[in-house]
């Protein structure tokens, strides 16, 4: 069985992770979402590149949640949640997925 390759494990945990609060309402339901996605991204970029690419990757993905809230602000929710999960999800291909 194929895996799905961490870049879009990640990019979809911060989507559908606003997705889910968005649509339901329950900011909480989002963050399972988004740990959930999180977790299995970073099982993988641990696998991948160890310690170091983990924690970074890891860092990176909570940033663009975080980061996305002020943007949000000036570009919109949807613009800035796609943005961030481009981002992550770019960063992720070049240091875990790519070879």
């Amino acid at each position: 069985m194929a895996r799905v390759p961490s870049s879009v494990v990640a990019a979809a945990g911060l989507l559908g992770g606003y997705a889910v609060a968005r649509w339901t309402g329950k900011r909480p339901l989002g963050g399972v979402v988004l740990g959930a996605a999180g977790i299995a991204a970073g099982r993988e970029w641990h696998r991948r590149g160890g310690v170091p690419a983990a924690a970074g990757l890891g860092t990176l993905y909570l940033a663009g949640f975080a980061g996305a809230h002020p943007l949000a602000k000036k570009v919109g929710a949807w613009p800035a949640v796609i943005g961030a999960a481009g981002v992550v999800a770019a960063t992720s291909w070049a240091v875990a997925d790519r070879g």
